[in-house]
């Protein structure tokens, strides 16, 4: 495929029809910004060969408009000498190098519809590649995004980590256990405590009642 024809197919494809129809949009994306930067490079090098001709052609035309200003002065100078047959076959080959310089100016139209062409072609292949490149970063973000969470799930599955919850579960109730048997105690101690305050109470109650008898009696 010649370098213009695959440059008319990049700039009419349609990047994001392309891409939903891919299998591996990741992959056709790359390889459609390769194919892209190397087509881009060789319309570049081939601008670069038009410009370099253009500028051929440009000092050609002016060597030769020399040339025929040259042969003008020769056919003024045979007349000014009276040889009119050396003025008119100088003036014949002014002619012949008029007509190359016209036809050199044709190709020069030429060549410069050729650059401007290139140079839209250019901007829309850079237009084209710029688009494919940022699609290209969304899709890493997208695919880099979608594999951590593919990662997290399958770790939150994970038979391991389960295994591992079931026994933080476990010694949570053991410790619940160990802390409940810890107030139970502290429960009976206290009930304890609160028998024995309650006997040294009714002893001091008892002998408060022993000594008011005391006293009544002796009355």
């Amino acid at each position: 495929m010649g370098i213009f024809s695959r440059l008319s197919d990049i700039i009419n494809s349609n990047i994001s029809a392309i891409l939903d129809k891919a299998e591996n949009p990741e992959k056709m994306i790359r390889m459609m910004i390769q194919e892209m930067e190397e087509t881009l490079v060789e319309v570049r090098s081939n601008t670069a060969k038009v410009i370099a001709e253009k500028k051929t052609v440009n000092r050609r035309i002016e060597q030769l408009r020399r040339q025929g200003a040259d042969w003008e002065a020769k056919a003024e100078l045979a007349l000014n000498k009276e040889r009119e047959d050396l003025a008119r076959a100088a003036l014949v080959e002014k002619s012949a190098v008029q007509r190359t310089i016209s036809m050199l100016e044709d190709e020069l139209g030429k060549l410069d519809d050729t650059l401007d062409k290139l140079s839209s072609e250019i901007e829309q292949l850079q237009a084209k590649l710029t688009d494919a490149r940022a699609r290209q970063k969304t899709l890493l973000m997208r695919t880099s995004a979608a594999q951590s969470r593919l990662d997290v799930n399958q770790k939150l599955h994970n038979v391991s980590i389960d295994s591992a919850m079931n026994k933080f579960e476990y010694y949570e109730r053991k410790i619940d256990q160990m802390e409940g048997q810890v107030d139970s105690l502290n429960i009976k101690q206290r009930g304890l405590a609160d028998e024995f305050e309650e006997l040294a109470n009714q002893e001091q109650i008892d002998q408060e009642l022993e000594s008011i008898k005391a006293k009544l009696n002796k009355q």
